[in-house]
């Protein structure tokens, strides 16, 4: 991936991101807040993560498999343990699920960046990628931490609007960004 591609792409989604939070439609609070605990956003967030992260053993080098000489019992192993927690954990998988695709999505960004010190415009988005990260990291150690920030965000409008204002700019600051390369 190009870092003006990297960078237009996180741009766009926090934009997009901020444009909901702005246009604060009483199904966007009920959708976030309704989030955490979905069976749907467990589906298509945890599903999507767990397919991603098969993918990416399934890709795996011949250095990074040291007790195997194939990848298939890893990713046999993974992909059981992906299915048992639908089973055995399915609270907040939704959570978890955005948190494992933030931790995967922020490889090719930050790859991306990666030694671009010709560029400092790139930090923008790399920024806002590690932010993201340190958002996963938390999240997914203590995942009712989102319901409960949804819960005070949506609890008066003016905040998520507020929020969606700086993510509309930020997101628009970094796309504006991608075009400087």
């Amino acid at each position: 991936m190009s870092l003006f591609l990297a960078t237009l792409l996180s741009g766009l989604f926090l934009a997009l991101l901020g444009a909901v939070l702005l246009w604060n439609n009483p199904a966007v609070g009920s959708t976030a807040r309704a989030l955490p605990r979905s069976n749907r956003g467990a589906w298509l967030f945890f599903g999507a993560a767990a397919v991603w992260f098969l993918y990416r053993l399934s890709h795996l080098g011949e250095a990074d498999l040291i007790f195997f000489k194939t990848p298939q019992p890893v990713i046999i192993g993974f992909g059981l343990l992906a299915v048992l927690a639908f089973i055995y954990t399915p609270d907040f998988l939704a959570v978890r699920g955005l948190s494992i695709l933030m931790l995967l999505a922020a490889e090719p960004l930050l790859y991306a960046a990666y030694m671009q010190y010709g560029h400092p415009q790139r930090l923008f988005m790399v920024t806002a990628v590690y932010a993201g990260l340190a958002a996963a990291l938390y999240l997914a150690a203590a995942p009712y931490r989102l319901r409960d920030f949804f819960d005070w965000l949506f609890l008066r409008p003016a905040r998520p609007r507020l929020l969606g204002a700086f993510l509309l700019a930020y997101g628009m600051a970094t796309s504006a960004a991608a075009f400087t390369y």
